[in-house]
């Protein structure tokens, strides 16, 4: 199959190239899909980069995010078929023609398959780090990086909760935010003082999506490092903050967004599309941090 690889971590567009690998199969638990779209993540670029540890040495195929149809069903797999659309999370590497995915849920009818490609990590994630907080309807909750792909999608997942958001993200992006449902404020300098504008009644939880040094804002606002959780500054545990990098459950999270997506409660834009060959350019948009919704490549 066709799929970008990459054999020793560095700088993207200099170590990722696309090239003709062995295909893998379904194992136990698991399903194959025909990859229709393959969403880009920051965890993406950071581990081809070697920013997570480790080295490649053999050639590995880099993303998390898939879409596609199903075309293999692994041993003990119950409800889904070959034929199914499902978007997911795979454990073989997504920036490829085939893909084996270890968790998902089923596509709805009426979502593209770009929109499905770029929702799997934001999904569960979303899902997971306001399981965590367990606030409940009427409170108020600010999501630092609420323009992003998982910024955006915690949003709705709170608004749908009957949760109260405050969202931050850079000028340009301030109506975006808002048409989420969430009141917008800059990020940066200053924010705790912002935030308190907008809500004086106080702040019940905060989830910090970016990793720009918006957890002491956080804590600050909610009064109790318990109360704040981050995906992006591993630092923060110092602070007694929960740290969420994932764990077990992530199909039945992903299958909570799916029925928002599926009864028309959830957007997802895309920023833009990429085929395999441009993979770097895609990265390095990414990491460049301006990106508003997801990026997505088209295998």
């Amino acid at each position: 199959m066709r799929a970008a690889v990459y054999t020793e971590t560095g700088e993207p567009s200099d170590v990722l190239s696309v090239s003709e690998i062995e295909e893998p199969h379904a194992g136990p638990g698991q399903v194959r899909v025909a990859v229709r779209a393959a969403g880009v993540n920051p965890v993406d670029w950071k581990i081809v980069g070697g920013m997570m540890g480790g080295s490649a040495g053999e050639p590995k195929v880099p993303g998390i995010d898939a879409a596609g149809v199903v075309d293999e069903v692994g041993e003990g797999v119950t409800g889904v078929r070959v034929g199914d659309a499902v978007f997911g999370q795979a454990a073989t590497g997504s920036a490829a023609q085939y893909a084996v995915l270890s968790a998902w849920a089923q596509k709805p009818d009426a979502a593209s398959f770009e929109v499905a490609g770029g929702l799997g990590v934001a999904a569960e994630t979303a899902v997971r780090v306001l399981d965590l907080l367990g606030l409940q309807p009427g409170q108020t909750v600010v999501v630092d990086g609420a323009s992003g792909g998982v910024g955006g999608v915690t949003v709705q997942v709170a608004i749908s909760r009957g949760l109260r958001v405050i969202g931050t993200a850079g000028e340009a992006n301030q109506d975006f935010v808002r048409s989420l449902g969430a009141l917008p404020t800059e990020h940066g300098p200053g924010l705790a003082d912002r935030v308190r504008a907008l809500a004086p009644e106080g702040v019940d939880g905060g989830v910090d999506t970016a990793g720009r040094g918006s957890v002491r804002d956080l804590v600050e606002l909610t009064g109790d490092p318990a109360k704040v959780v981050t995906i992006a500054d591993f630092g923060a545990r110092e602070l007694g903050v929960q740290v969420s990098t994932g764990g077990a459950g992530q199909a039945a999270r992903m299958e909570q967004v799916a029925d928002l997506l599926a009864a028309g409660r959830l957007e997802l834009p895309i920023a833009g599309t990429f085929p395999l060959e441009r993979i770097g350019e895609a990265y390095a948009e990414s990491r460049a941090g301006h990106v508003r919704g997801k990026l997505v490549l088209l295998p």
